[in-house]
C-alpha cells in the first residue's frame, strides 16, 4: 500500500471529480497540520485518508 494518495486517487476512490477531490485533501492535510505533522501538498497519507472516510471503521469490523 502506497503511504500517500494523490488527488486522481482520492478522486477515483470516491468517485468524485477532481476539482472536489482536490479539497478534500486540502481539507485533510490543513487537519493533520494542526496536529503537527508535515504535509505534501496534493497528497494526503493514505491511512488518515481512510479513517476520515470510514473506511478504517469498515475495517476493523471485517475483522
Amino acid at each position: 500500500m502506497k503511504s500517500f494518495m494523490r488527488v486522481e486517487d482520492v478522486a477515483e476512490e470516491l468517485g468524485i471529480s477532481k476539482s472536489y477531490a482536490y479539497k478534500i485533501v486540502q481539507r485533510l492535510n490543513d487537519e493533520l497540520k494542526e496536529q503537527g505533522y508535515i504535509t505534501i501538498s496534493g497528497r494526503v497519507n493514505t491511512e488518515y485518508f481512510r479513517k476520515r472516510a470510514c473506511y478504517g471503521e469498515l475495517q476493523k469490523a471485517r475483522e
